[in-house]
């Protein structure tokens, strides 16, 4: 079977009603995004940024995956798929993908402010003041902020670097590292980019879809049947 692996952004899960930072035109509640997702944020106003994030999780309890999200899942049947998500929610796991790797976080898990290795799951959208870890510190959203490393990124090298086929769908390409994952594949791999915007791809053997996610996807499997 080969190996199909799948880079999303902010674009798929746009038509399942979240918002994107770029939605909000840079601002939320007349602050930039870079002030409420920031670590310098978190140190001058926790709650805030508690807020900020209690709001987007708030936001996906009332979305649901759209049949983008499960076009990408229906792949598994023809190919070993794995999904690098630059997307914080849970829409891919949701509709049924097996194998995701979050690069900047997951909006549904907390961590310790003490220990970064103390992640806790979240069953409902409030995240306050006064959470506390097991080692008694306030836990903070498990979200990779402006400024901060991003510690999936090598194993997201090695999982692009072993595709057979890559799909770029939802995402402007203009967010490093992860934009670079793309120059990881190796030589001659078909690459397919699905989205309205055509982000430009300098690779050999790109084919474009431009199209929104959902509406793309399908054609995208019509395409891909052929290579399974």
């Amino acid at each position: 079977m080969k190996k199909l692996v799948v880079l999303s952004g902010a674009g798929i899960s746009q038509e399942s009603g979240l918002k994107t930072f770029r939605d909000m035109g840079g601002l939320w509640e007349n602050y930039d995004v870079t002030e409420v997702a920031t670590p310098e944020a978190w140190e001058k106003n926790p709650e805030l940024v508690l807020r900020f994030y209690n709001q987007r999780r708030k936001q996906l309890f009332e979305a649901e995956p759209n049949a983008g999200h499960i076009g990408i899942v229906e792949l598994e049947k023809w190919f070993h798929t794995d999904v690098v998500t630059q997307n914080v929610d849970n829409l891919h796991e949701r509709a049924g993908s097996s194998r995701v790797l979050h690069l900047h976080g997951e909006l549904m898990k907390a961590r310790s402010t003490a220990n970064p290795f103390l992640v806790y799951d979240l069953e409902h959208w409030v995240l306050d003041l006064g959470d506390l870890c097991e080692m008694g510190s306030q836990l903070r959203p498990h979200i990779v902020w402006f400024g901060e490393g991003v510690p999936g990124i090598p194993k997201a090298i090695k999982i692009v670097g072993e595709a057979d086929i890559l799909v770029v769908v939802g995402t402007s390409l203009a967010v490093y590292p992860a934009a670079s994952l793309v120059n990881y594949t190796k030589p001659g791999t078909p690459i397919f980019v699905v989205d309205p915007g055509r982000p430009e791809v300098f690779q050999e053997n790109v084919s474009y879809i431009e199209e929104k996610a959902v509406k793309g996807i399908e054609i995208l499997k019509t395409k891909l049947e052929k290579l399974k």
